[in-house]
């Protein structure tokens, strides 16, 4: 509803659109509970978000620039779509928007805005998240993020920003920064920073739809595009079997590979193929392709941990990154023994932000345990311990870290 409304009143009118969504939303919440929920509950919420926005914009005296958008509005209000958004069971609940909300996304991916700015737009204006979910989940204040958004939209409204797709060079400059946000918006539902679940799936799926819209568009469904979704569902496919019933976190190894989305790693097998068209690789495809060959193994034991290990060899030769180089080293830690990978974990200690980062200390607190170093393996869990906001991760590491303690103190009074 923001981005249609958007559409046809203006980036100028964002803040305004916004507002009278959130009205219309408020309306329904107090009136449907005594008149009925609508037949066309979508439809309600549009017209009335729509004849609200009219209706301002008349008292303010800028409606005669905008008199044929409402004969554009008055034209969809005959159509009404019952079309599924397609994205992990979740249906649309009125018109079909989708062109507009990824004509927003790529006005919230315009290159003069900072990268912090383009994230914090698209989630907020084109998914709907508030300031402070966000905040929460990049683990900064509210109030930053709220300056932080106030500055995008200000910024856009200077630029004069259009609500159109980009052509050209443009169009490639911006669906590449696009694709990073997406990115980043899954992998914040994935792992999640904050609160008490392991993941979001709430975020996953948007980020499954918002990257579904471009992988299906004739201007931005590229290759990388279509692997970037090809992740997504492959990684998404998990998510039912990452916790158990109490919240809990299961490893890859542990998991109960029936809970797997067979339809959904179908789906992303069939985007991997489309993605391979090309002639450029990216680290969208040898992602999914990792995760391609988590989800054909039958088992974790018979994971193809050398193809895995290659795959982030070559990922490391075109996008290093110092998550990569975590991961490469827990592949060779797969591939090739536990002192193998405790060699190349321990290459990563110079890398500050890694330090920072509570996954290193849990793979090496995993690799020490392996190595019955139980005292090593209690300090790199403490350290794990004290980085993670999760709640879910928090629980887990304290049940290894206990256990490392628990086999520490046998070793000792043994000895």
């Amino acid at each position: 509803m923001v981005s249609a409304l958007t559409r046809y009143f203006g980036v100028q009118n964002l803040e305004l659109v916004e507002d009278i969504v959130q009205e219309a939303l408020m309306k329904a919440l107090q009136q449907w509970p005594y008149r009925g929920v609508p037949e066309n509950p979508g439809g309600w919420l549009w017209q009335t978000a729509k004849n609200h926005a009219l209706d301002v914009l008349r008292r303010e005296a800028r409606f005669q620039k905008k008199l044929q958008g409402e004969i554009r509005l008055n034209e969809m209000d005959q159509t009404h779509s019952e079309q599924r958004r397609g994205t992990m069971g979740r249906e649309a609940d009125a018109y079909p928007f989708e062109d507009d909300q990824l004509s927003m996304m790529f006005i919230g991916c315009h290159p003069a805005l900072t990268r912090e700015m383009q994230v914090a737009f698209v989630l907020n204006a084109v998914s709907g998240f508030s300031a402070a979910e966000i905040a929460g989940a990049f683990l900064v204040p509210e109030a930053t993020m709220a300056q932080r958004l106030t500055r995008a939209k200000s910024k856009l409204r200077t630029l004069g920003a259009r609500f159109e797709l980009p052509d050209g060079g443009s169009l490639a400059e911006r669906l590449d920064a696009a694709l990073d946000v997406l990115y980043l918006l899954f992998n914040e539902g994935y792992d999640a920073h904050t609160g008490e679940s392991l993941a979001r799936q709430d975020v996953c799926r948007e980020a499954i739809y918002l990257c579904r819209l471009a992988a299906t568009h004739p201007l931005t469904g590229v290759p990388r595009t279509r692997a970037l979704l090809a992740l997504m569902l492959l990684q998404a496919s998990r998510l039912n079997a990452r916790t158990d019933a109490d919240g809990d976190l299961v490893l890859l190894r542990d998991q109960d590979r029936s809970l797997w989305d067979r339809e959904m790693i179908r789906e992303g097998l069939y985007y991997l193929g489309l993605s391979a068209q090309g002639d450029a690789l990216n680290r969208y495809h040898l992602e999914a392709a990792i995760a391609a060959k988590h989800a054909a193994a039958e088992s974790y034991e018979r994971t193809d941990w050398l193809g895995i290990l290659s795959d982030y060899e070559a990922l490391l030769e075109s996008a290093p990154s110092p998550v990569a180089r975590l991961n490469h080293a827990v592949a060779v830690a797969l591939a090739h023994g536990t002192e193998a990978g405790l060699n190349e974990l321990i290459k990563l200690k110079d890398d500050a932000s890694l330090m920072k980062y509570h996954l290193l200390h849990a793979a090496f607190g995993e690799l020490y345990e392996r190595s019955e170093k139980f005292e090593q393996a209690a300090q790199s869990y403490r350290a794990a311990l004290a980085l993670t906001g999760n709640e879910a991760e928090r629980r887990f590491l304290q049940k290894k870290l206990s256990t490392v303690e628990d086999r520490g103190r046998v070793d000792n009074n043994t000895g």
